[in-house]
């Protein structure tokens, strides 16, 4: 197999890894939405793994662009360079994958930190009860998703 092969075989596994991640976050909304808290756990567990299927796929692409030996090389240039527009189809897929994943990111952190204004909101109203007895005045952050 070609180097040039390898690399756009990387890149379409990058491509199929990058969907199944988009398809993950919108099941977190609606689970988000739906407020089970026990699948959006087990979501935060396939995310992760994926994640670092995705983290493997990226240092391989990486090495594979440094072996072309052009220095800091797109895969704009990289088409350019080779003339394989799939290199261009390939570009044009990750980028649009990626903009839907920060998007979809971004609104699920918006329901995340709006359920944890409600939650905290409620949290309060009950302590002026009394109903604070062997509850927690704090919770601890016990993992953080960038």
């Amino acid at each position: 197999m070609s180097q040039e092969d390898a690399l756009a075989r990387i890149l379409n596994e990058q491509v199929n890894g990058f969907k199944t991640l988009l398809e993950l976050l919108q099941r977190e909304r609606l689970c988000l939405i739906d407020l089970n808290a026990g699948a959006v756990e087990e979501l935060y567990k396939e995310k992760d793994i994926l994640i670092l299927r995705l983290r493997l796929l990226e240092e391989e692409r990486l090495r594979l662009m440094k072996d072309f030996g052009k220095g800091d090389l797109t895969l704009q240039k990289l088409g350019e360079l080779t003339g394989n527009n799939t290199f261009f189809d390939l570009r044009s897929k990750l980028k649009s994958l990626v903009q839907a994943i920060e998007e979809l990111n971004n609104f699920n952190r918006l329901l995340i930190e709006r359920s944890l204004s409600y939650f905290r909101s409620n949290a309060g109203f009950f302590r002026t009860f009394g109903f604070n007895e062997g509850l927690p005045q704090k919770g601890m952050l016990l993992s953080r998703e960038t």
